[in-house]
């Protein structure tokens, strides 16, 4: 008798810790990027009331008899299935599409999380909603690198300014244009470049160009047809705002001008229009900036094929584009991207890589212990943190603007919690009713 009601005293324990397991579960069906958990039974031990007998030569065998002792709680086991997504269109707001987590430090030590609700503190820290500082790699001139540390952006960083070093040159020079009527087609005048006559004739393209201290020059390509397939240039050094005190050249042994050069330089075309870049002669154009700043040496790129300068029969479009220089620039935005990259953009229109956000895996997430504020800390039995990067050591990818919502199926807890008051309530009614059966052993004597 006493064995029924230990027995049901066990089922009312257990199914009051399941019950208390389904509260919690349903208590954060909005928590971002909660975890259910699962509570476990398993049968305790069993009191062997008769051994198993081997059969005999006339008898068969004969099974033990046991009767159990109740139920134990075996687990409470956290399912780690993904949680859906919810768009929040916050930059700093992460989803994680994978089985890894976000790390997080208080200084102290690293703990773990799914939940991707950061922000920025008024150093430019990224950190978590209880103060926790997010980790990753940063950046140094673009380049990712160290060890893992606290990712810090503060807007209003600079970048340094960037010389130009090539220039492209695109679009058309005419071939059906007149040849360029000068006394010294090699090197025309100023009068003959102006003359109407040879307007047809004649392309000039200004871009601007950047020295190392950001400072921007104007660069003047002036080109002029003189011969089938021919077009001659020179570059305008009076728009570069040189030092005339210090050397102003167009490349090693280079003049200032295309008439004392052993060979002029010129765009030389194939029969079928495309760039001849062999026997063309274009200038590496070097200058020293008044600014202080260093010597500037940059390099005129006429493209390749088709999709280089050409020489067909249709208008003039040639122009110098797409420098590489840039000036200084300001922080002004940050993104996040699917590899957890964190890119800067400037003012100065360059995007720049500031840092990368760590993503950590475990061989056994389940054995993580829980912690406040939606973070797991290391057990004996979760394995240490593989520390990766997405795209080069996980699987995991990284949503911006979005959040991982909790994966609580509230169908399934409410049917969960109906089971569960059930077997409560079934293991109550078998207390109440070894207590009658007991109460009328008691009665017997009277």
């Amino acid at each position: 008798m006493d064995r029924s009601l230990f027995s049901a005293v066990s089922g009312l324990r257990n199914n009051q810790t399941r019950m208390d397991v389904i509260g919690n579960n349903i208590a954060n069906v909005n928590t971002t990027a909660f975890k259910a958990s699962r509570a476990n039974f398993t049968e305790s031990f069993s009191q062997v009331l008769s051994g198993a007998t081997r059969p005999g030569t006339t008898t068969g065998g004969i099974n033990s008899m046991a009767v159990g002792l109740g139920s134990q709680l075996s687990s409470i086991d956290t399912v780690f299935t993904q949680g859906n997504r919810e768009t929040t269109n916050v930059p700093t707001n992460l989803a994680i599409q994978g089985n890894s987590f976000f790390v997080v430090s208080n200084g102290a030590q690293n703990s773990f999380t799914r939940d991707g609700n950061f922000k920025w503190d008024s150093n430019g820290t990224l950190v978590a909603g209880n103060g926790g500082i997010v980790q990753g790699l940063m950046a140094k001139s673009g380049v990712l690198g160290g060890g893992l540390t606290g990712i810090s952006v503060p807007i209003g960083q600079t970048t340094p300014a960037a010389p130009t070093t090539k220039v492209t040159v695109a679009g058309n020079f005419n071939s059906e244009a007149p040849n360029f009527v000068a006394v010294d087609p090699n090197n025309p005048t100023a009068a003959e470049l102006a003359d109407p006559v040879n307007a047809g004739s004649k392309v000039e393209t200004t871009l601007g160009v950047f020295d190392s201290l950001g400072s921007k020059h104007d660069l003047t390509l002036v080109a002029w047809k003189t011969g089938p397939n021919t077009w001659e240039c020179k570059i305008d050094p009076s728009s570069l705002n040189y030092d005339a005190t210090k050397p102003f050249t167009f490349g090693p042994g280079a003049q200032s001008s295309p008439a004392a050069a052993a060979t002029p330089w010129q765009f030389t075309f194939k029969s079928d229009g495309t760039i001849d870049s062999t026997n063309s002669n274009l200038p590496t154009v070097t200058f020293t900036p008044a600014g202080g700043g260093a010597a500037v040496s940059l390099k005129l790129d006429p493209g390749t094929g088709s999709t280089g300068v050409t020489s067909l029969a249709v208008g003039n479009s040639a122009v110098l584009r797409d420098q590489n220089g840039y000036a200084s620039g300001v922080l002004q935005d940050v993104s996040i991207g699917q590899d957890g990259v964190v890119t800067g953009s400037f003012s100065n229109g360059t995007n720049q890589t500031l840092a990368q956000i760590a993503l950590a895996d475990f061989n056994n997430p389940e054995g993580l212990d829980q912690a406040a504020d939606s973070m797991y800390t290391v057990s004996a039995n979760s394995g240490t943190p593989l520390i990766g990067y997405s795209g080069k050591d996980t699987t995991s990818t990284i949503a911006s603007g979005a959040l991982e919502m909790s994966n609580v199926d509230l169908a399934q807890e409410f049917t969960d919690m109906i089971i569960t008051q059930r077997g409560f309530e079934a293991n109550g009614k078998m207390i109440t009713t070894s207590d009658q059966m007991l109460q009328t052993l008691i009665n017997m004597r009277q």
